[in-house]
């Protein structure tokens, strides 16, 4: 096995105090779609003002999934390691934002777990495993300006604000993590 084949199979899984991080796969589309389509979550991380139907969400996984395949890192599905329930997704994936290509680091916690600190965890080793396993150089994060949990959590790792953006026709945040 090549070095580039080792480093992206480690970060295939990883593991934190809380939170057991896999690669996204086929067999997690219920679990992503049942999370994308809670009305809590898709109000803060859907691109548009129309809620996202199932067939959406299938498509938006399909392209999680082959990011994978291209550049060897993508979002993971997120468990607790003590039950083996599904808490979320998240992790890092190449976006089309503020009219640059950029690593963004993204999550979405099931509502039932927000306010734990599971986000801020996957942000933290998200963005460690951007910098000390994939070598880059920044990480960007952006929210909707109202989002003011995810802007606390950007803020708790390290990400600093930069400038308002407009995303998918709507006002979004961008923050920056450099090296």
């Amino acid at each position: 096995m090549s070095q580039a084949e080792q480093s992206a199979a480690a970060i295939e899984r990883i593991e934190t105090e809380r939170l057991v991080c896999e690669r996204l796969r086929p067999e997690h589309s219920p679990e992503v779609t049942s999370l994308l389509l809670d009305p809590l979550v898709a109000r803060t991380l859907w691109p548009t003002l129309e809620p996202p139907t199932e067939r959406d969400v299938v498509e938006g996984m399909a392209g999680r999934l082959e990011h994978w395949e291209r550049y060897g890192f993508g979002l993971w599905l997120l468990r607790d390691p003590r039950t083996g329930e599904f808490v979320g997704r998240g992790g890092l994936q190449w976006t089309y934002v503020a009219d640059l290509n950029e690593v963004e680091a993204g999550w979405a916690i099931v509502p039932k777990r927000w306010g734990e600190g599971l986000a801020t965890e996957l942000a933290r080793v998200s963005v460690s495993i951007a910098f000390e396993q994939l070598g880059l150089g920044e990480v960007v994060a952006f929210t909707l300006p109202d989002n003011v949990a995810s802007r606390w959590v950007m803020e708790k790792v390290g990400f600093t604000y930069e400038r308002d953006i407009e995303h998918a026709g709507l006002p979004h945040v961008l923050y920056r993590h450099s090296r």
